[in-house]
């Protein structure tokens, strides 16, 4: 290991503005709004507050299968949510998520709207609200709440752990980054070996376990996160990219990919979603002239 500075940890910590990164601008260590502003709501009963990293991709991927399933309960309406620019320190998103952090899921289909955040709580709540994606066997539900909890608890490694000190960090150091790889590989490693063993995470069928690990190791063996395909060595993992291509051909998850993404080629974006049509707009200009 090359030598580094060594920092002495003062007695007591204080802020320094700004700590550098990419997200330093919005990085602060208290909770709450900075400003006042009230959230959009649409005609669907499902509003959802997001943008397309890995976790939001996670609810969107969800609605559509939903909707692909016939469940017309489920139509949503999609609004940005630009991280970069503050928008998740409003008054009316911190009401809808007090943690500040996409998605952000309100269900005005309730007796009084329900507030949901956190993905994996999204995930679950959907899938018992329509009975879909989650198995009623005792046996099988456990596991894919196994997995889906494995996510929620894996997924900072990789994402805060490795793509932090990989790719955001202004100065690259190579104890973290050997650290976060060091874990990143083994989380792969053990997808890899439950998915020699089955067609899914959690066994026969896609649930809500896929929906949740897809977005962050699938984008990853595919080569969308944090440019850091090679470095990981993913091809490696055969079973988790076979897996990760499966996913990613599905038709529902090629139309939540888009989903409140705004950068990237212009025809992936989608900012907002507010029907099936925002999704395939070309089809819908030759309905209505038919």
């Amino acid at each position: 290991m090359t030598d580094t500075p060594t920092y002495t940890p003062p007695k007591v910590w204080t802020w320094e503005q700004p700590n550098g990164g990419e997200f330093a601008s919005i990085n602060r260590p208290i909770s709450g709004a900075t400003h006042e502003k009230d959230l959009p709501t649409g005609d669907h009963p499902l509003q959802l507050y997001s943008l397309a990293t890995p976790n939001g991709v996670k609810v969107t991927v969800m609605l559509e299968e939903l909707l692909a399933l016939g469940y017309k309960e489920a139509e949503y309406n999609a609004w940005l949510i630009r991280i970069n620019e503050g928008d998740q320190f409003s008054s009316g998103f911190v009401g809808a998520n007090p943690n500040s952090k996409i998605p952000a899921l309100v269900d005005h289909s309730t007796e009084e709207p329900t507030r949901v955040f956190e993905s994996g709580s999204i995930l679950l709540y959907l899938a018992e609200k329509f009975d879909a994606f989650l198995p009623k066997d005792a046996a099988a539900r456990t596991e894919t709440l196994n997995w889906l909890f494995w996510q929620m608890g894996s997924a900072p490694y990789l994402g805060g752990g490795f793509g932090h000190f990989y790719a955001y960090a202004p100065e690259k150091f190579e104890y973290p980054i050997d650290r976060f790889s060091m874990e990143t590989k083994r989380q792969l490693d053990v997808l890899d070996k439950t998915l020699a063993e089955r067609p899914y995470i959690a066994g026969e069928d896609y649930t809500i376990a896929d929906m949740a690990i897809f977005p962050w190791y699938g984008g990853l063996v595919l080569g969308r996160l944090y440019d850091a395909a090679e470095f990981l060595a993913v091809d490696e993992y055969k079973n988790v990219k076979a897996w990760a291509e499966k996913i990613d051909a599905r038709p529902a998850v090629v139309r939540g990919r888009k989903v409140n993404k705004a950068w990237g080629e212009e025809s992936e974006q989608v900012h907002e979603r507010h029907s099936a049509d925002d999704l395939d707009p070309k089809a819908a200009v030759e309905a209505a002239a038919e």
